[in-house]
């Protein structure tokens, strides 16, 4: 089986249902033989580099109306995500700018080495919701990185060059060929579709079916 899913390390239910769909891997035993493939998607391609915007002047566009209605629903997506397990100070998010992490993503994925991918994934997304980091600061991205495998040099290049640029590109057009409009999105062997962070017990049954139907 493979497993390809659009994602963007901003957003709080590719966050949550990456993580679901990996503890479904698990559960149905397909986990150590299945590629599982992370594809670029940015919520934001205009998002900021720097940014003194609190998350909930972001979440509600500068419309304090919102604020209200705002807070309750980051607070029930904090408690959906606690509940997964998964760190989360939704509070104290700064929303910059996801291309870098992206590229550094694709450069981990460069080593064929899926347990350096998923460090580095887990841990972007720790920086973004949990450490109250810029995921589009150089020295915030480089320390993450390294922390989890990645050379520093290697990832220093990256940062300071356009390298794998093209490649975040191309995960985004294919996502748009595809009708793919919004993340997280899962494809399974490039039939079956599971849109957003469904349900655990959905995911499991997604995979359950697919590999009846496949043999």
């Amino acid at each position: 089986m493979e497993i390809k899913y659009w994602s963007d390390i901003a957003c709080s239910f590719c966050y949550i249902g990456s993580n679901r769909m990996k503890r479904a891997m698990k559960e149905v035993g397909i986990a150590d033989d299945t590629k599982l493939e992370f594809k670029a998607f940015q919520l934001d391609p205009t998002a900021p580099q720097e940014t003194t915007d609190s998350y909930i002047n972001h979440f509600t566009r500068g419309n304090a109306a919102l604020e209200p209605q705002a807070k309750k629903q980051m607070a029930q997506i904090e408690a959906m995500a606690h509940g997964d397990g998964l760190p989360m100070q939704i509070e104290q998010v700064v929303p910059t700018n996801t291309l870098d992490a992206h590229r550094l993503i694709k450069l981990a994925n460069s080593k064929h080495d899926s347990d350096l991918a998923e460090r580095v994934i887990k841990r972007f997304y720790q920086v973004y919701f949990n450490d109250g980091q810029s995921i589009a600061d150089h020295d915030v991205l480089t320390r993450a990185a390294v922390a989890v495998g990645l050379d520093k040099d290697e990832v220093e290049q990256v940062l300071s060059s356009d390298d794998y640029r093209q490649d975040v590109i191309n995960d985004e057009q294919e996502a748009q060929q595809a009708g793919i409009h919004a993340a997280p999105f899962f494809v399974i062997n490039n039939k079956y579709g599971i849109s957003g962070a469904q349900p655990y017990a959905v995911f499991v049954k997604v995979l359950k079916q697919v590999q009846a139907e496949e043999g």
